[in-house]
């Protein structure tokens, strides 16, 4: 995929026409989304059009929306966050505090919310047994989806992400940790809870870039076995296991991870299960207790939506899903614990990260946004970086609002 085409990844003009509905229909989404906002509690809304300006809303948040196109407000109303991605991509709307606007929406939005996934939940009951029959994905439209954001290329994410490379949320133990400090430090976490050691033989699924893999071996003396799908991913792990001359520790494989074979001691994957599709979940942890011994262990980090929402999100649409990670699927913790005991696994532990993530959100789109003369260097243009903030925003703002959170789970395998 070339430079020239990643700010399209998603081809937002053809989306724009479809949201971009007539201006007497806008006129009505308008006066539909002022009513809405003017009752919310959640936060305060500054309006700016033209030259008229129009406060909505009561709360302790508080944020100014300058809107240069009155399309924004059918595209919101009639597409959600599709409808603000694209509406944001187009120009037709600015703020300075993108991560507030989406906090205030996410509030005013609750309701509503709330109705949409109690139907999504009665819909489940009766739909999900046709949904699992569909045809599903296969491994090379697997490869496809990741290729879409994980190989946009290295030399990007090394700008916006910490020298250990790591693309998953950090753990600041104080306030005043580095990125690079917060990211080894979750590490440690995941490295703690298998009680990794010089006699175990790790399976990674899901390599990154290495950081983990070469740390791990490095620290604690373990055997790694790591494997990706991305060709970046891979094509730059390589490159560090060799750099990092443990050559002889850690194996870097570019394997589909149902085609792995072997039995390992214990196994690791931080923030991959997100790109498996929900009916395959079950499939995911059955696999895993196939390469791992009996009394072995299992640490998974997982970003995963609310258990409240999860019926209705796996098989919808949203920002994420159209412009960022296609073919994305968000796991709930309940979700997550079903499927791994129907395969066998036993739960041992599960820490809430969540509020972690925003930070580390924080400081992504802080390296990101100071470096912006570096990206554009790289050849990547205005839409691009334009997705990548809303993108970077539109994620730390979820987190804040616990809408959508982070957890690392130890599961361990019965000795018989």
């Amino acid at each position: 995929m070339s430079k020239s085409s990643l700010a399209t990844v998603r081809p937002t003009s053809s989306l724009a026409g479809r949201v971009g509905e007539s201006r007497a229909v806008a006129r009505v989404a308008r006066a539909i989304l002022f009513s809405l906002l003017a009752r919310s509690r959640g936060g305060r809304l500054t309006l700016i059009e033209e030259a008229t300006e129009r406060r909505l809303g009561r709360g302790e948040l508080a944020a100014t929306v300058r809107i240069h196109d009155d399309r924004t407000y059918s595209a919101l109303l009639r597409h959600g966050s599709v409808g603000l991605g694209i509406s944001y991509l187009e120009g037709w709307w600015d703020s300075d505090d993108v991560v507030t606007v989406i906090r205030i929406l996410i509030r005013a939005q609750g309701p509503v919310r709330r109705t949409l996934d109690a139907v999504g939940r009665l819909a489940s009951v009766f739909l999900d047994p046709l949904r699992r029959r569909r045809l599903r994905r296969g491994r090379h439209e697997d490869r496809r989806m990741i290729r879409a954001h994980y190989d946009v290329g290295n030399d990007l994410f090394a700008l916006m992400l910490d020298p250990t490379m790591s693309y998953s949320c950090a753990y600041f133990a104080r306030p005043d940790v580095t990125l690079e400090e917060a990211s080894i430090a979750k590490i440690d976490r995941l490295a703690a809870m298998l009680e990794l050691g010089p006699d175990d033989h790790l399976l990674e699924i899901g390599t990154g870039w290495g950081g983990l893999a070469t740390h791990v071996a490095r620290t604690y003396g373990c055997r790694v076995t790591t494997t990706t799908i991305s060709a970046e991913q891979f094509a730059a792990a390589t490159q560090r296991v060799e750099a990092n001359g443990l050559g002889d520790r850690v194996t870097v494989l570019h394997d589909d991870y149902r085609d792995l074979t072997g039995t390992y001691d214990k196994l690791v994957s931080v923030e991959m299960i997100e790109a498996v599709d929900w009916r395959e979940v079950p499939g995911y942890f059955r696999e895993c207790a196939r390469f791992v011994r009996p009394g072995g262990r299992m640490a998974l980090q997982a970003i995963v939506i609310d258990d409240d929402s999860y019926d209705r999100a796996k098989v919808t649409t949203d920002f994420i899903k159209e412009f960022i990670f296609p073919g994305g699927s968000l796991p709930s913790v309940r979700s997550l614990l079903a499927a791994s005991a129907s395969a066998g696994w036993r739960l041992a532990r599960l820490d809430d990260i969540g509020p972690h993530y925003a930070e580390t959100l924080h400081r992504w789109r802080e390296r990101f946004d100071n470096r912006r003369d570096e990206v554009t260097a790289l050849g990547y243009d205005e839409r691009f970086r334009r997705l990548w903030t809303l993108y970077l925003t539109y994620c730390e703002g979820a987190f804040l609002e616990r809408h959508v959170s982070d957890v690392q789970v130890l599961l361990e395998r019965p000795l018989s």
